[in-house]
């Protein structure tokens, strides 16, 4: 590109100054437009259509004067490639840069076609200085302040000390049945009453060390500081996905494999599993943080947080809302209010009347009917319910409607009730035995119908033993278990294609840059020095997003730092697989990484630009078991790799976007995921070592509720795909060969919505039909149901549909302040209950609480179907193996 850097860098908007509550001067943007200001028609209607208010149209008046046809051009170009697909941007800004380019005569006498051209020179210059979403804007601020101390002394010891709580709760609590999450915005939401704090009370010393001065008291406590402790917490509170392999090996009633109580040998997976994706989060940066479109609409609410403590610009901006209402309350009080208020309320879905959260009212009027419990039940059924909850944390399972965009809520949704049909006609003509199960369960089944016993088919030592399997009975999927596993193998093709078909350009422009990298290192010759990413200012299409050319004050983390850590971790689980006797091959380790490789960069692109994610679970131990058949372990820590790779590379890298957006200088990032994640590691390697000799634990009759429901699943999830193997279920033969039609159907289905969209590329619909995040929708059932899907569609359709279009102001100042604090409001009041009445077994006997275990739907035992006495289906006993 010819045009410049200069050219590009972000302008300072017309502010006034005030007085904030300490004194100093504070910088407010105007709200409305100043006085004296006219805007054409044309350019307001281009303002309606990105969303932005006219103080931003004034500014990019300012910044269009110094772009010329040329740059213009090639600027648009570069939009209309990134984001002609793109359903997060607008179709009308989309049709007026084709018209512009397909205009020839514009650029041989330009003269003549001034006001086109000056048109696109004011959409070029709000594009590039700021970013093209709303969402975005709404949070995100388009200028920088690198004076502002980050990495400081306060904000390491809050760091560290947050980091260590939110690890020990998570830890302790993860074997209890409910189990107790304390999420990142917790600590966020402590951070900032202790910061502010200690900003008044200690004292300004410190020491210089290489140049640079650390004082106890750098100044005010500010919103990079929070950002960073947000950081830190947030890379803290997941559990080692290796404590569940530790767990089923240790105890007596799973493996019973004493040895592997080694604090060396769960040292050494633990801290490979929790540091490999870090490796591959550096690598990705250049497809999944500095791309405009890669929104991760998660982080807008962590940042909307953040922005209601720290953020004054807005906050005497007047707005106007519904029924001509004037809104002057500042983001701050408005999340006291809500929080407030959400708190409160909590205690009734929660405690006081659980059946708000589960509203099967439909069932009350028939309990013992089980078709109806079947179709409508919110508990055991489908929910099949106009208004199946009153719970905001049932509303926000699996998506949270004021968080990501109403297209990806609504493409979730349309996946899972067309699911529902496919349920329905598996279960009522009895295809694959499913009408003698429940119709919504995820647990596997014997012949009989009973829950499958899996120690009825390995030998001590764990290994599948096949006389007892053919004495015994296959395992049996539900409904809308099998449903799952069809679009689980859907899900992975789809992804794939859709990262070929749609992300093509942008996936070969991040290895373009990578390769570049890569030369520039070898060589160690830089041509033109922009920064350490190793790009040419003129050939970065990523320059065009303003946070990426403010991010060029600091220094980007080398390569080089994120392959040592690669390599680190691959030599620790290597080590610590073949030290021990885990019968696994080493080579496990490089099966997750070339996993990862292969899905990590599409599944990133979906997950940044819709707010959803693809897991690579069930490919893992689809493919391990098919490795290690016969082996539970083996195929454990297959799944384990396969699927904590990606998924961690993708979390590490979604922590990566938030510290962009808040300009964090990347070095200070990096460690700011390195040191609370080798410390969260040992504090849960050491609450596991002592909860593995609690007496009882995962038993029925295990103290304070440890009873382990997350481990049985992962147990009883070894033996079906390690002990049992998929060869048998999905084998040549295999009673459920039928569901790999899933392979192909992924791959159709993303083509057909291609090829309608090259059809008809400005039809709304088409444009906005996001045929992966359907797929993925198809994934939420058994033993989840609509009722944790559906009643998120009306809220989100409020939210970015009509307040986010008539709104704008209102909308942009409190929808993600909302979020943020009803999430800690539920967090904090599940806290306070738990503690103070459900540990000490303080419940609420009445029919408000009881009613959720009644009739066909509370107990889930009314099938199609009831066997004889002493009959059983499937094949007979001795035509299996």
């Amino acid at each position: 590109m010819s045009i410049t850097n200069e050219k590009l860098e972000a302008k300072e908007p017309v502010t006034v100054t005030a007085s904030d509550s300490d004194g100093g001067q504070v910088n407010h943007v105007p709200s409305g437009p100043i006085p004296g200001e006219s805007l054409p028609a044309d350019l307001r209607e281009t303002g309606q259509a990105l969303n932005v208010t006219e103080i931003d149209l004034i500014e990019a008046k300012d910044l269009a004067r110094t772009f010329t046809v040329e740059d213009t051009k090639r600027l648009m170009e570069q939009v209309h490639k990134q984001h002609c697909r793109d359903p997060n941007f607008p179709i009308q800004i989309i049709e007026k840069i084709e018209e512009f380019l397909g205009h020839d005569e514009a650029f041989t006498d330009p003269e003549k076609h001034e006001q086109l051209i000056e048109e696109m020179k004011i959409q070029a210059a709000l594009i590039t200085n700021n970013s093209p979403y709303a969402e975005v804007r709404a949070v995100v601020d388009n200028h920088d302040d690198p004076t502002l101390p980050v990495s400081t002394i306060r904000a390491w010891a809050m760091g560290i000390f947050f980091s260590c709580c939110i690890s020990f709760v998570n830890s302790f609590f993860d074997v209890r049945m409910p189990s107790i999450v304390v999420i990142s915005t917790v600590p966020q939401l402590l951070a900032y009453p202790l910061g502010r704090f200690l900003d008044r009370v200690l004292p300004d010393v410190g020491f210089t060390l290489f140049g640079v001065r650390h004082s106890l008291n750098p100044g005010p406590f500010n919103k990079k500081e929070h950002m960073l402790i947000t950081i830190m917490s947030n890379v803290a509170k997941s559990v080692p996905y290796t404590n569940y392999i530790i767990w089923i090996q240790v105890l007596p009633q799973y493996f019973n494999q004493p040895w592997a109580i080694s604090v060396g040998y769960q040292t050494l997976i633990a801290l490979s599993t929790n540091f490999i994706g870090y490796g591959l989060a550096g690598i990705c940066r250049r497809f999944l943080v500095y791309p405009a479109y890669c929104v991760w609409p998660s982080s807008l609410v962590t940042i909307a947080l953040n922005s209601a403590f720290h953020d004054t610009s807005t906050e005497a901006a007047t707005v106007v809302g519904p029924f001509k209402s004037i809104w002057k309350m500042s983001r701050i009080k408005y999340f006291g209010w809500a929080f407030g208020l959400m708190f409160v309320y909590f205690w009734f879905p929660n405690y006081i009347f659980a059946a708000l959260s589960l509203f099967g009212w439909m069932n009350w009027i028939a309990p013992s009917n089980g078709d109806l419990a079947a179709i409508t039940g919110v508990s055991s059924g489908l929910a099949l319910n106009p208004l199946p909850t009153f719970d905001w944390n049932i509303l926000t399972f699996n998506l949270d409607p004021l968080m990501v965009p109403f297209f990806s809520t609504f493409n979730f949704f349309l996946g899972a009730f067309f699911a529902m049909f496919i349920i329905i006609g598996f279960y009522y003509s009895n295809a694959f035995n499913t009408a003698y199960l429940p119709i919504n369960s995820n647990r596997p089944f014997d012949h009989f119908g009973q829950a499958y016993n899996v120690s009825s088919i390995i030998d001590d030592r764990g290994i599948f033993d096949a006389e007892k399997y053919a004495a015994y009975s296959p395992p049996f999927l539900a409904a809308g278990n099998l449903i799952i596993y069809l679009f689980f193998f859907a899900v992975y093709t789809g992804t794939l294609t859709y990262g070929a078909l749609y992300h093509r350009h942008e996936i070969m422009l991040g290895f373009r840059e990578a390769w570049k990298s890569v030369k520039q290192w070898a060589v160690r010759v830089a041509r033109l020095r922009v920064s350490s990413r190793g790009s040419e200012a003129e050939d970065d299409a990523n320059l065009l997003d303003v946070h990426n050319r403010l991010m060029l004050a600091y220094r980007e983390v080398p390569e080089w730092w994120y392959m040592i850590c690669l390599a680190i971790a691959l030599g620790l689980g290597m080590a610590g697989i073949a030290a021990y006797p885990t019968s696994t091959t080493p080579l496990v380790v490089l099966y997750g990484i070339i996993l990862c490789l292969i899905f990590v960069v599409p599944v990133g692109i979906i997950k940044a630009m819709t707010g959803v994610e693809v897991t690579l679970n069930v490919m893992a131990e689809f493919i391990g078991g098919v490795w290690v058949q016969g082996n539970a372990i083996a195929m454990c820590f297959f799944k384990s790799y396969g699927y904590v790779t990606c998924a961690h590379a993708l979390s590490f890298t979604q922590d990566l976007k938030l510290a962009h957006y808040l300009k964090i200088p990347p070095r200070f990032t990096f460690w700011a995921q390195m040191v609370p994640t080798l410390v969260s590691t040992f504090i849960s390697i050491g609450v596991l070592q002592y909860q593995a000799h609690i007496e009882n634990i995962c038993t029925k009759h295990a103290p304070f509720r440890f009873t382990c429901p997350g481990i049985n699943t992962f147990f009883t999830a070894a033996v079906f795909w390690g002990t049992v193997g998929p060869r048998k279920m999905w084998g040549v033969g295999g009673q459920y060969a039928v569901t790999l039609v899933g392979f192909p159907l992924g791959v159709a289905l993303v083509v057909i919505f291609y090829l309608l969209g090259r059809k008809w590329p400005k039809n709304a619909i088409i444009r906005n039909a996001h045929p992966v995040v359907m797929i993925n929708g198809a994934l939420s059932w058994a033993p989840y149901n609509l009722a944790y899907i559906w009643p998120a569609v009306p809220v989100s359709a409020f939210s970015w549909l009509y307040l986010k279009k008539r709104y704008l102001g209102l909308w942009s100042k409190y929808n993600f302040v909302t979020s943020a604090a009803f999430s800690c409001a539920i967090a904090l009041s599940g806290i306070v209950i738990f503690f103070a009445l459900q540990i000490w077994e303080v419940e609420l006997d009445w029919w408000g609480n009881s009613v959720l275990g009644e009739g066909c739907d509370g107990s889930g035992d009314c099938v199609r179907k009831v066997l004889a006495e002493g009959e059983y289906f499937g094949p007979r006993i001795g035509e299996f193996h």
